[in-house]
């Protein structure tokens, strides 16, 4: 499918439009990534659906991110609630045109960290998320997420996302009633293919 480069108010992204019984899917790259980092990876893992892969609008250094930060794993409180507004009113602007598919969602790093923040924000806007090597530095508010289905991936040697980091987000999660699945390999910040096999289980299954 070939994709459509889109330049709204919002994000400079690429997308494709979902085929019929295909779910909306939203991918989010980590620092330093852009809108490619991830388009081929969701179009093969869920064929047809309609992939929206947006380019983060905050330059680190030139490094593309989704919010700003003072340092490592210290974040610009302010401007991670702005971004979040926006890929909430994002997301949500899709989702009305694409209405009654799946909304699913998945971002690696910085783009796990904000799309962790919009499930907390606003729970209505996904049914299913992967978040890969995320870092929550903050306590989430409780809320109910039941139904949702979340995949945590991290590394037992993640010096970005400690492994303790990840298993309270998992734990934050499941107190909230959704369905949580994690893959946990033993390395550091790195993908691994394990977690994309998890990844294309959640996203499929």
């Amino acid at each position: 499918m070939t994709p459509t480069v889109q330049t709204p108010d919002h994000y400079h992204a690429l997308t494709t439009t979902p085929e019929t019984g295909k779910p909306l899917l939203f991918a989010l790259h980590g620092t330093g990534g852009d809108e490619r980092q991830f388009f081929d990876l969701a179009q093969s893992i869920v064929p047809g659906a309609g992939v929206v892969s947006p380019r983060g609008d905050v330059s680190e250094m030139g490094a593309a991110r989704f919010f700003r930060r003072t340092g490592e794993g210290v974040y610009d409180m302010a401007d991670l609630a702005r971004a979040t507004d926006k890929i909430a009113d994002y997301v949500a602007a899709h989702k009305a045109a694409h209405p009654d598919i799946p909304v699913y969602g998945f971002g690696y790093s910085n783009g796990a960290n904000i799309l962790a923040a919009v499930t907390m924000a606003r729970p209505d806007l996904f049914d299913r998320v992967g978040l890969l090597h995320p870092l929550i530095p903050w306590t989430p508010d409780s809320m109910d997420l039941d139904g949702k289905r979340v995949l945590i991936t991290g590394g037992h040697r993640d010096p970005i996302a400690p492994l303790p980091a990840t298993e309270a987000l998992i734990a934050w999660y499941t107190a909230q009633g959704a369905a949580v699945t994690q893959s946990l390999h033993p390395g550091g910040h790195e993908l691994q293919q394990s977690e994309i096999a998890a990844l294309a289980e959640l996203l499929n299954g």
